[in-house]
């Protein structure tokens, strides 16, 4: 036990670096496969929609029992998952390949985005959190923009197959640092509530947090649709995977780049504010994308997404942790991921029928006012000062 020292935020960093950007390529990877199989859209909304559909049903359940069990063993699950589900495309690479790779790839980072994020709410004090969630989001912005660009360029070197067994790899450098069982994981500092008082209906009735994820589902959609309909459209008018690639990195490159001054932001701006301003960013590129064609203009379009959605996250999170009940941390970070999966398995098959009914202009601009919507619904949180006030006691 001498041996064993306290997790840091470095550590859940390195941890979040090599299991999402498995995560992220593979996404990517498989949209490309798909089309390199000549699959029609709505096939590969059905791809994306499965990599949310069992962590829509089993986020909360997740939730719940990391609340209990702890830390480890559910990370050293989601990272063996995940790397399972990339080299499935790799030994059978055929189309149901991809459909159990997204069916597992999404079920085991599901699992590590509820304890990772438990994770960090529970290190240092609960001023820290906010710089804290922004070092994490840093990390997920690293891993966005390895992933896909991994992915691209390997797909034009090596091919749509071997670049599974490269992303494969990834995840087992977050069980490397697992297995030893070295390190003293941070727990939940409240007490859980008895089994007969866990209730979703209690999370959803609190009106700040109810606020969150209902916010937080539309920050999700507007990524998701992004990591899916760049690939598609991409491919449509011709840019290479390594383009496509590219202009995915540059979106996570621009995630990074505001996640590092959120800092400062959060002096100046309250945390409603930037989810408002973040929904208007996204309902404003999603109108402009489908209009141009150039990739230089693509990825300008892509860095501008990127430093709104890049601002939401540590703000959603800092946010989810200050209204969550004690000891119920994991169970609403559970109920917040199942939100973000309810759209994620609905949204690709719907958007992926309709781009193969009426084109890929139709649906960017669909999301273009869903976004305009949530713009409109985070800024009357602005006002309500209950739900501030929550955000600093």
């Amino acid at each position: 036990m001498s041996a064993r020292k306290t997790a840091s935020i470095y550590t859940m960093m390195a941890l979040t670096v090599s299991t999402h950007a498995a995560f992220s390529g593979s996404r990517v990877a498989v949209t490309l496969f798909a089309i390199q199989l000549k699959e029609a859209t709505f096939t590969i909304g059905s791809l994306m929609s499965l990599y949310a559909l069992l962590p829509m049903l089993l986020a909360v359940p997740a939730g719940r029992v990391i609340d209990r069990i702890g830390l480890r063993r559910p990370l050293m699950f989601a990272a063996t998952t995940v790397s399972l589900g990339c080299v499935l495309p790799f030994a059978w690479p055929a189309l149901p390949a991809l459909y159990l790779a997204a069916a597992l790839i999404g079920t085991g980072f599901m699992v590590f985005h509820v304890s990772i994020n438990s994770a960090v709410g529970h290190i240092g004090e609960p001023a820290s959190r906010t710089q804290n969630f922004s070092m994490l989001a840093m990390a997920f912005s690293t891993s966005a923009f390895i992933g896909p660009m991994l992915a691209g360029f390997a797909i034009d070197h090596v091919g749509h197959r071997h670049v599974f067994l490269i992303l494969a790899l990834l995840p087992l450098l977050a069980l490397a640092i697992l297995l030893p069982d070295r390190l003293a994981l941070p727990q939940s500092h409240g007490v859980p509530a008895r089994r007969g008082e866990h209730r979703i209906v209690d999370l959803l009735k609190n009106p700040p947090l109810r606020n969150v994820f209902i916010t937080s589902g539309m920050l999700s959609m507007g990524w998701d649709l992004f990591s899916f309909m760049v690939p598609v459209y991409g491919a449509s008018i011709g840019l290479s995977a390594s383009m496509i690639g590219v202009i995915l990195g540059v979106f996570a490159s621009a995630t990074f780049s505001v996640r590092v001054t959120m800092r400062f932001v959060a002096r100046h701006m309250r945390e409603w504010q930037v989810l408002t301003a973040a929904l208007g960013i996204t309902a404003s590129t999603y109108l402009l994308f489908p209009m141009f064609r150039n990739p230089w203009v693509l990825m300008a379009l892509s860095f501008y997404l990127g430093l709104g959605l890049g601002s939401a996250q540590p703000m959603v999170m800092t946010l989810l942790h200050n209204t969550a009940p004690p000891g119920r941390v994991g169970e609403a970070v559970g109920v917040r991921t199942t939100v973000m999966n309810t759209s994620q398995t609905t949204l690709p098959l719907l958007f992926g029928a309709a781009g193969t009914a009426f084109g890929m202009l139709p649906v960017f601009w669909a999301m273009a006012l869903l976004m305009g919507g949530g713009s409109w619904f985070a800024s009357r949180a602005v006002g309500r000062r209950a739900g501030s006030s929550s955000l600093h006691s």
